[in-house]
């Protein structure tokens, strides 16, 4: 039996590939894109592009350390001079609080997603879309005023103590984490006129509690994730990898192609209820 041909598929560059998100999204995005999945670990990266090739997509691991701009660009240079401009930009690339101290969660998550859209933008294809994934952490942040100002600068080298000194004091991990989150999401809105420009959208997709293994070990180590599960108004339950990447593709296909600037919300509920105080009964 003869393999499809498969080249000349639209590129689609997945940051953070080799994670249990980035793998889903790599997966989804492998059935009508050839998918480059750019990561630190690029020896992971290898192993999940060669099961990916395994079920017949076109799949290639890059090394790239998204808080080197220099580093990006040589990752995006290989990706489209390999298979043309970008279809999609997945930034899936980032720390939760038990993966890393304060001030590098925040130079990964927003700084390092800074650098990547602005290295990307010059290579989006026309009907293009970049998906930052968020969290619920950034809808629930409310900064100040002037950390708000200090976070909209996400490209400034000295980005981490900015945040700091306008804070006055260092950052708590679970604050950082919030407000990377938060200014990735006024990042993505503020980006949405340059990215028009080029003829492509700009969305981020938040996602609420997640079934991966990223997520299982914050439960290990942030025991009040297991009240936040039983306040979750659908089913108190953790939504599962392929409930999130059901909106992922809804946002990267044709049919949102109107969709830009905004927030896609996938949760369950769980921010609804915080908002509003909403409890189930226990009884």
């Amino acid at each position: 039996m003869n393999t499809p041909d498969r080249t000349g598929l639209p590129l689609a560059v997945v940051i953070g590939g080799s994670g249990g998100m980035g793998q889903a999204c790599a997966r989804r995005l492998g059935e009508r894109h050839a998918v480059v999945l750019a990561d630190l670990n690029v020896a992971k990266g290898e192993e999940v592009a060669e099961e990916l090739r395994r079920e017949g997509a076109v799949a290639a691991p890059i090394a790239c350390d998204i808080t080197d701009p220099s580093s990006v660009k040589a990752m995006l240079d290989e990706a489209v001079d390999r298979f043309g401009p970008i279809r999609v930009l997945a930034g899936v690339a980032g720390l939760s609080p038990s993966s890393g101290d304060a001030r590098r969660i925040l130079a990964v998550n927003l700084g390092g997603t800074a650098t990547v859209l602005e290295g990307a933008l010059p290579h989006m294809a026309p009907g293009g879309v970049a998906v930052v994934v968020s969290s619920i952490g950034g809808m629930l942040a409310q900064p100040a005023p002037e950390v708000v100002a200090v976070l909209d600068e996400p490209l400034s080298p000295t980005l981490v103590a900015d945040v700091e000194a306008a804070l006055g004091r260092e950052m708590a991990l679970t604050e950082a984490y919030g407000l990377s989150k938060f200014a990735e999401n006024r990042m993505v809105r503020r980006e949405v006129l340059r990215f028009a420009e080029r003829g492509a959208r700009i969305v981020s997709l938040t996602p609420g509690l997640v079934r991966t293994p990223m997520g299982a070990r914050e439960f290990e180590r942030t025991p009040g994730k297991w009240d936040l599960l039983k306040r979750i108004p659908l089913e108190q339950r953790e939504s599962m990898l392929t409930e999130i990447c059901d909106g992922f593709e809804f946002l990267v296909s044709d049919r949102a192609s109107y969709i830009t600037g905004t927030d896609l919300l996938i949760d369950g509920g769980i921010v609804a209820a915080i908002e509003f105080g909403l409890e189930r009964d226990q009884s």
